[in-house]
């Protein structure tokens, strides 16, 4: 069992990855220039994982924000072109959020830069290391421990 403050420094050091994961990741969408905020890209991701477009609403709830965040990170996507309003085909006064071309391109590229960014952080570690920490983290975020094969 690890003490008190073994778990304060793990906690520490949680805390300081997730700020150099962001850091490294926010340098690698900067270098493509892709002008594309790292709140529209989550935008963006969640966005594409929807079979059919969802209302603004949808998304609030999804992204766990309000409403008003998301007309904000909409208004910018859509004036870049990544996304455009559409009207609910069963309920015109619904609208709609879809990707265009460019929004999938963009999220290709954004695929790419944080792969990049995973590439960047994970290059001192050796392949077992790797395997170790992708189940350690599974664990983090699944509550459970989940097997590898």
């Amino acid at each position: 069992m690890t003490t008190p403050d073994a778990d304060g420094l793990l906690a520490e050091q949680l805390l300081r990855l997730t700020r150099r994961v962001h850091r490294i990741q926010k340098h690698h969408l900067e270098q493509r220039d892709l002008g594309i905020t790292p709140a529209q890209s989550r935008l963006l991701r969640t966005l594409a994982h929807w079979g059919s477009p969802p209302r603004m609403a949808d998304l609030a709830e999804r992204l766990e924000v309000v409403p008003r965040a998301v007309t904000t990170l909409v208004d910018g996507l859509e004036a870049s072109g990544k996304v455009r309003r559409v009207p609910d085909p069963a309920n015109r006064r619904v609208i709609r959020i879809e990707l265009t071309d460019d929004g999938r391109g963009a999220l290709r590229e954004l695929r790419a830069a944080r792969r990049s960014a995973a590439e960047e952080i994970l290059a001192p570690l050796a392949e077992d290391q790797r395997a170790t920490l992708g189940g350690l983290l599974d664990t983090l975020i699944d509550g459970e421990p989940v097997r590898r094969c």
